[in-house]
């Protein structure tokens, strides 16, 4: 196992290395890549849900100024076989969702690109579609992976039959979408056949290896970059058919770049989403408020194009312990959008359910809050048996009990009230496993004046660029100004994904290995053009124990008696994640999840029209995320701890635990302050005036 030499950069508050070329516009986002005599891509889109695109008329469209090149399912290139029908793109006339690529128009501005694409004349035939997602839905199914999709053990029914407490009841969040800062974007240009992309991506490597099959190219034939990704929340962790369609498109026009960002409206059905999720919650529980049974059914929107389980029970298998638990996970695949990634996938939306059912046994046993998830504290992973690297949930909630004045607190619902509004306080568990990817590859060669450090991690705001250099600092035992990193770009060692908050501890552990191999190979006064890389694989400690992280979110909210308008006052995420590298990136990390978690409970939600089958708020003016005025306070505070389970880095991934109970802690919140239980996301201000 790799070993830190005393630590000098890790565990300080550095200042984003990449901070002042952001604010001065310097850093160079993948659209800012276009080069000499770009060309400009728009689509065409189905206007249908379901059916087939005939025909395509392109003659007015060839005809327009600018035009270069029309893509149509009649010249695009061929692509291989593959079952990943996102990707597919082109192959046929079929089509599966409303606003599926259709074509494409490549011009010499974006403008006249998009002229030309409104000029394109499809001729349909239509069949009728069905975007209606419910619950009790005939096509509801297992998953095709059902081994992820139900557990059970014991007698769940019977359990609850005899229980002396029993809640029950139906929790259901909405669509929900990623809407990074930066748009999905592609500049890609063919050199005989050979590709080159600037892409905004979480993984660069990963990407690589998904397309290059299909397109029919051997993975060193393609080079991506991606030195600054705009953000992503998950929706860039993967290729989607964007990525495609420029790639067919830039075909045609060898030796040019063809640049493409998804439009804001476009992403709504383009670049993933959080799918709908209903969630039937039975809990089971003696008289002392410790769980006997945990019924939890959940199911989720999915599409007929490409299959993605929003896995609500993930979080339930390990958060409490019960003799007797029946988690089941469904799907509805419907004519619409394909859902992928969005921040905390599972975790975020199952614990919406499951921590508003444990506010409800709270308050049904009379019990505080935050006793009822200290008494239901399992000693072990409920499904594994194996123990928890560090489970400290009781630690953070009881930080956050101090540090909120929760002491304070009347438990009745109602008992606070000032000029007229309503006000309450409530809280909520958090979790988020904490993995290791293995094959992330770090290369360390010594300059005159320092040390080059290569992986091809990729930064989407996290702070990568920063934090990589004080770890390598640290490995190599010298000052983080010796260090020049290189991270976003495929001729750089392989590198996984930045998602699901692994990206620090998978890339941190290639780059201490390679400082111990350097080391170890070249001494303590190696000379210029000395070189080591190493490799990072599995993590051992992840067989034989649970790992996870935890956290506590409370949250003050208050409520308008007249308008049912609601705020939230003030809010506080305690989080137990192991070594902090970075305090300012962190705490940013941690805001972040927070704030989204903030939009998750009184603001998001995609409102899809079966009708028509598409999202209708489709941009940020009528599809509402927090700005600036819906968050007065957030304060983030961590446990003062390191991981030996983690690796010799001690740091767990942070990037998605800050949201992972943030919603239910503010619907709790609500329920103190008016009486009125909310189940169903977001809490708009008419559920509180209805009832």
């Amino acid at each position: 196992m790799a070993e830190l030499l005393p630590a000098s950069a890790i565990g300080t508050d550095r200042v984003r290395s990449d901070g002042a070329d952001k604010v001065r516009g310097r850093a160079r986002y993948a659209y800012e890549h276009p080069g000499p005599d770009p060309l400009y891509l728009f689509p065409v889109q189905a206007t249908i849900a379901r059916g087939r695109a005939l025909v395509l008329n392109t003659s007015a469209a060839v005809a327009a100024d600018g035009v270069v090149h029309v893509l149509t399912p009649d010249n695009a290139p061929p692509l291989a076989e593959t079952d990943d029908r996102e990707l597919a793109i082109l192959r046929d006339a079929e089509i599966g969702f409303r606003g599926q690529y259709l074509g494409a128009v490549v011009a010499t501005t974006p403008e006249q690109a998009r002229r030309a694409a409104d000029l394109v004349e499809v001729t349909y035939e239509t069949e009728p579609h069905d975007t209606d997602f419910r619950p009790d839905h005939p096509s509801a199914r297992l998953p095709e992976d059902p081994d992820s999709a139900e557990y059970i053990l014991g007698d769940v029914d019977a359990a609850l039959a005899g229980a002396h407490i029993v809640v029950d009841a139906v929790y259901d969040t909405p669509m929900e979408h990623n809407n990074p800062m930066e748009p999905h974007t592609t500049v890609a240009r063919w050199d005989d056949d050979e590709l080159t992309l600037w892409l905004s991506t979480q993984g660069a490597h990963p990407a690589r290896d998904m397309i290059a099959p299909i397109l029919g190219l051997d993975r060193e034939q393609i080079r991506i970059i991606n030195p600054h990704v705009g953000g992503g929340f998950g929706s860039k962790g993967i290729p989607h058919a964007d990525l495609m369609l420029t790639a067919l498109a830039a075909r045609a026009v060898p030796g040019r770049r063809v640049a493409y960002a998804v439009s804001r409206q476009q992403m709504f059905a383009l670049t993933g989403h959080r799918p709908a999720t209903s969630q039937h919650v039975r809990l089971g529980a003696d008289r002392e408020g410790r769980l006997t049974a945990i019924g939890f059914d959940a199911v989720s929107m999915s599409s007929h194009t490409k299959e993605f389980p929003e896995l609500a029970i993930k979080p339930v298998r390990m958060m409490y312990a019960a003799e007797h638990r029946r988690l089941t996970q469904k799907v509805v695949p419907l004519d619409a959008p394909v859902p992928s990634w969005m921040r905390g996938p599972g975790e975020a939306a199952g614990m919406v359910g499951m921590e508003i059912a444990m506010d409800e046994l709270a308050v049904a046993t009379g019990l505080d809050p935050i006793e009822v998830r200290v008494r239901n504290e399992p000693a072990r992973h409920p499904d594994t048996g194996l123990p928890f690297n560090r489970r400290r949930l009781i630690d953070c909630l009881r930080t956050g009990a101090d540090r909120f004045g929760w002491s304070g607190r009347d438990p009745a619902p109602r008992s606070r009230r000032e000029n007229g509004w309503l006000i309450g306080t409530g809280v909520a568990a958090a979790t988020y496993p904490a993995l290791r990817q293995p094959g992330s590859i770090a290369r360390i060669r010594r300059t005159d004046d320092g040390y080059r450090v290569d992986i091809g991690a990729a930064d989407i705001g996290t702070g990568t660029w920063t934090v990589l250099a004080q770890v390598a600092a640290d490995g190599l035992g010298v000052p983080v100004e010796q260090i020049d990193l290189g991270i976003g770009d495929t001729d750089l060692p392989n590198a996984t994904v930045a998602g699901g908050s692994t990206g620090m501890a998978s890339w941190g552990a290639a780059i201490l290995l390679a400082a111990e191999e350097f080391r170890r190979e070249h001494g303590a006064d190696p000379a210029p053009g000395a070189e080591s890389q190493a490799e990072a694989g599995e993590n051992p400690a992840e067989e034989e124990v649970a790992m996870h992280s935890f956290g506590a979110q409370f949250a003050q909210v208050s409520i308008n008696e007249l308008t049912g308008e609601i705020r939230l006052d003030r809010m506080l995420g305690v989080f137990s994640a192991g070594r902090i590298v970075n305090p300012r990136t962190a705490r940013s990390q941690f805001l972040g999840g927070m704030t989204m978690g903030v939009g998750m409970a009184l603001h998001e939600k995609g409102e899809m029209d079966p009708r028509f089958g598409h999202v209708v708020n489709h941009d940020l003016a009528d599809y509402h995320v927090p700005v600036n005025a819906d968050i007065p306070e957030i304060e983030v505070e961590w446990l003062d701890e390191s991981d030996p389970h983690a690796g010799p880095l001690g740091a767990r991934g942070i990037g998605e635990i800050g949201i992972v109970g943030a919603a239910a802690s503010i619907v709790n919140a609500a329920y103190h302050a008016t009486g009125v239980r909310v189940r169903e996301l977001p809490a708009f201000g008419d559920a509180f005036l209805r009832a």
